[in-house]
């Protein structure tokens, strides 16, 4: 039991420690608390949290271009966005999934390794049924695909990683290739089981039908860009219009674009009454045209340059003399005139 002081010992007490006579007991310190984290090193983090949140943005883009796509292949309401980003290991994500289901293995060039995008049975045959002329309602089929309907869902993941290229544009110019298409989840083993996988988790509605689409991408996959994977990286690349990998795609499809070119003679304005009368025979004078005068080389019915005829070989052609807009800068300075 606590002893109580009186008032009278307790004035003593204080007088005794003013004076030094008793020294005062030292206040012993708490110890401080330490955060400790549980760490198993059978399932070691690979991916940091912005890492994860990057991977996330990435495909929260993905999720939008495939429902416009979807939805448009389907004519039906179609509705797609990320659920979850997770890092777990490959058996983990395996063991997750149904079986028989649809098992796609991409192929992730220019990065080593392959993923795999795996599709809900539910979704798979509403898709299926919304394709061959039905309402796409859900249906409880547990089966594997028939060679028709395989040949079917190829086309369907062709489009979506179509898409998936675009939404990783602004971290690599991914070119996605299907490889294979599985349907027992043992026959997909692309990675050992204990290597560590980031998870992306799709929910998927196909009219009143709703299922999970998964984006399951090695480690070892995504290693070599790992260190782009990051909202500074991300944000920078958006800002700046994309990263060089952007721009050499953007080249080599303009590189393919055909454009018009015409070598313009010449003009002549007349009356539509006028254009009514010709006929085989008739004589057209062009207005100022001289057989030394350049021609107007003409793209996209836009005057670019200047131009003389010719022949090479048996066929007609023309040379560029000029740039039309450095013609219109000398006649405007009245510098550079050039007798003809």
């Amino acid at each position: 039991m606590t002893e109580v002081l009186s008032q009278d010992e307790i004035d003593q007490l204080l007088s005794a420690i003013s004076s030094g006579e008793v020294e005062a007991p030292e206040t012993q310190a708490m110890p401080a608390q330490r955060n400790i984290k549980i760490y198993d090193f059978k399932r070691p983090d690979k991916f940091s949290k912005d890492q994860i949140r990057t991977v996330q943005i990435m495909h929260e883009t993905f999720a939008r271009l495939t429902t416009t796509s979807l939805s448009a292949q389907l004519r039906s309401l179609v509705h797609v966005h990320v659920a979850s980003v997770d890092q777990l290991t490959y058996e983990e994500f395996i063991r997750s999934i149904p079986n028989p289901t649809t098992l796609a293995v991409i192929n992730m060039d220019p990065l080593k390794g392959s993923a795999i995008l795996e599709i809900d049975p539910s979704v798979t045959f509403s898709i299926i049924d919304r394709l061959f002329g039905g309402k796409g309602e859900e249906t409880k089929l547990s089966r594997d695909l028939t060679d028709i309907e395989a040949s079917v869902m190829e086309n369907i993941i062709v489009r979506v990683l179509g898409n998936m290229r675009e939404a990783w544009s602004t971290v690599i110019d991914l070119r996605p290739r299907l490889g294979q298409i599985e349907t027992n989840p043992q026959f997909a083993q692309i990675v050992p089981p204990t290597e560590m996988v980031v998870l992306v988790t799709l929910e998927t509605k196909v009219g009143d039908v709703d299922g999970l689409m998964n984006f399951c991408i090695p480690y070892l996959t995504i290693e070599p860009i790992i260190s782009k994977l990051t909202a500074q990286y991300w944000y920078s690349s958006v800002r700046r219009g994309g990263t060089t990998e952007n721009l050499n795609i953007i080249r080599e499809r303009l590189e393919s674009v055909s454009v018009k070119v015409v070598a313009e003679i010449g003009g002549i304005m007349v009356r539509v009454r006028d254009v009514m009368q010709l006929k085989k025979g008739d004589l057209v004078r062009i207005e100022s045209v001289h057989l030394n005068d350049p021609l107007s080389l003409k793209i996209e019915n836009r005057s670019k340059f200047l131009c003389r005829p010719g022949m090479v070989g048996n066929k007609m052609s023309v040379q560029i003399v000029k740039k039309l807009e450095e013609t219109r800068l000398e006649e405007l300075t009245g510098e550079g005139e050039e007798t003809t």
